[in-house]
C-alpha cells in the first residue's frame, strides 16, 4: 500500500461514480454525511453529436434519481481519516503485497525487506490485480481469469473558464462515435475528467492515433471538445493507456481464513458506474453476515466466507455482464432514435405501473434492495416488451398503450 492519496496521478480515473447501493452501505457505516460534501450530482447523460447539437436524458424521473461524482483521491483519503480517527484502523503505507504462503499468510515487502503479515483473518482487497488472488492461482487453491477488454482508455482535462465549468456540470457528457467514445465528468475544481474510450488496434485506435495524430482525430471526431481540452496534445502523449477487464475468480476464499473483497475478487469495465458500488455493497453484505454468524472474537469465519460468496457471485456476475452491454449502449444505442423512444416509453411504463415496471439503469443505480441479479433478470424480460412495442412507433403516441399494458401484467 503507497501513501494516502492526496492528488491524482494521469491515467488512473480521479473519478468515481457514486449510487444508491454505495450510498446504502456509506449509511450503514454512519460516514454518508462526510461523503456527501464532496459530491456533484449528475441527473441524467449530456450527448454531444458529431454536429455540435447536445442532448439531455435523464438518469430517472423523480428528484432523487441522480448519481454522484466524486474524486477518487479526495474520498479515498477522507475513508483513511474515518477508519483510523473512528475505529483505530492502523496503515502500514508504502508496503506490498507480494505473494501468499501455501496456508494462506500473506507475505509483505517493505524497503526492500519481506515479512509475514501473521493474521487470523485475512480480507484481501488489493484491487484488479490482486496479489493475493494470483498467488493463490498459482497455488491451485482457486481459479481466476482476467479477461481484458480490446478496448483501452487515455484520460484528458477539460480546463474551467474563468474559475467555472465550461459544460453543464450536472450531467455525465459523451461524445458517441460507435465503436468508441468521450466522456467527461465534474471534479469540484470545475475541471472535468475526459475519458477517451478507443480500441487498441484497428483503424481508429491507439495503435493507429499517436501523440501527432491526436489533434487531426479530435477535430474530426470531437470538434466541439477541442476547444475545452487545452493540453490535448501534451497530455495525449505523456498520460498511459489504462486497460479494461473482468475478472473472473472462483471460490473467492480459501482456507476459512482468506476472503476476496471487491475488485480483488470481481473486478469490472467501468461502463456502468457500478465497480465502486458493488464493492460498498460487498461490504455490508459481509457486516450483516458478521452480526447472524458470532461476535468479535467468536466469528464462523468459513460459514461467512461461504454464505457471502453464495449471496454476491450471481450478482457479481450480473453486474460484469450489464456493464459490458452499457458500453456498447453509450459509445452505439445512444444515438439511434428508438433509443430516446425506448428510454420515453421505459419511464411511461414506469408511471403507469409503478413497482412492477422499473427501467433496469434505474434498478441498477437507484434501487438497492434489487440484486443486481434479479436486475438482470427482469430487465431482459422489459427489453422484449420496449422491442415489440416500439418495432412499429416513431414516437410515445404512436405506442399500443393497451397491449403494453396486457404485456406487463402477463410477463412480470
Amino acid at each position: 500500500m503507497s501513501a494516502p492519496p492526496t492528488a491524482p496521478r494521469g491515467g488512473r480515473s480521479i473519478n468515481l461514480a457514486l449510487a444508491s447501493r454505495g450510498i446504502a452501505a456509506l449509511k450503514r457505516a454512519g460516514i454518508e454525511a462526510e461523503v456527501a460534501e464532496l459530491l456533484i450530482p449528475m441527473r441524467g447523460r449530456m450527448v454531444h453529436d458529431p454536429d455540435g447539437r447536445q442532448r439531455f436524458l435523464p438518469y430517472g424521473q423523480r428528484a432523487h434519481e441522480e448519481i454522484y461524482s466524486v474524486s477518487r483521491a479526495r474520498l479515498n483519503a477522507l475513508l483513511y481519516e474515518l477508519a483510523a480517527e473512528r475505529h483505530g484502523v492502523e496503515y502500514r503505507f508504502d508496503t506490498q503485497c507480494v505473494g501468499v504462503e501455501p496456508d494462506g499468510t500473506p507475505i509483505v515487502e517493505s524497503a526492500g525487506a519481506r515479512e509475514l503479515l501473521r493474521a487470523d483473518v485475512v480480507l484481501a482487497a488489493d484491487g484488479a490485480g490482486s496479489e493475493v488472488r494470483r498467488a493463490l492461482a498459482a497455488n491451485g487453491a482457486l481459479t481466476a481469469r482476467e479477461e481484458l477488454l480490446d478496448h483501452g482508455y487515455k484520460e484528458l482535462t477539460v480546463a474551467a473558464r474563468d474559475g467555472e465549468f465550461v459544460l453543464e456540470p450536472n450531467a455525465l457528457h459523451i461524445w458517441p462515435r460507435g465503436g468508441f467514445m468521450l466522456i467527461a465528468l465534474p471534479n469540484p475544481d470545475r475541471t472535468f475528467t475526459a475519458t477517451l474510450f478507443l480500441p487498441h488496434t484497428g483503424s481508429p485506435s491507439f495503435a493507429s492515433i499517436g501523440a501527432s495524430q491526436a489533434a487531426p482525430f479530435f477535430r474530426r471526431e470531437f470538434a466541439d471538445a477541442v476547444p475545452l481540452l487545452p493540453a490535448l496534445k501534451d497530455e495525449y502523449a505523456s498520460h498511459p493507456i489504462g486497460h479494461l477487464g473482468t475478472v473472473h475468480c472462483r471460490p473467492w476464499s480459501f482456507g476459512g481464513r482468506v476472503l476476496l473483497v471487491g475488485d480483488a475478487a470481481h473486478a469490472i469495465v467501468p461502463f456502468h458506474g457500478q465497480g465502486m458500488n458493488a464493492a460498498f455493497e460487498d461490504c455490508a453484505a459481509l457486516d450483516e453476515l458478521l452480526g447472524r454468524h458470532g461476535t468479535a472474537g467468536t466469528y464462523d469465519w468459513p460459514a461467512i466466507f461461504a454464505e457471502f460468496e453464495n449471496e454476491r457471485a450471481p450478482n457479481a456476475r450480473a453486474i460484469a455482464e450489464m456493464a459490458l452491454e452499457n458500453y456498447r449502449e453509450m459509445r452505439d444505442d445512444v444515438r439511434d432514435p428508438k433509443f430516446e423512444l425506448r428510454a420515453a416509453l421505459s419511464f411511461e411504463l414506469e408511471r403507469r405501473f409503478p413497482g412492477r415496471f422499473i427501467p433496469r439503469y434505474s434498478m441498477v443505480m437507484f434501487h438497492p434492495e434489487i440484486p443486481y441479479a434479479e436486475a438482470q433478470r427482469r430487465g431482459a424480460i422489459q427489453a422484449r416488451i420496449l422491442a415489440e412495442l416500439s418495432a412499429a412507433a416513431e414516437s410515445l403516441d404512436d405506442v399500443d398503450l393497451a397491449h403494453a399494458a396486457a404485456l406487463v401484467e402477463s410477463s412480470l
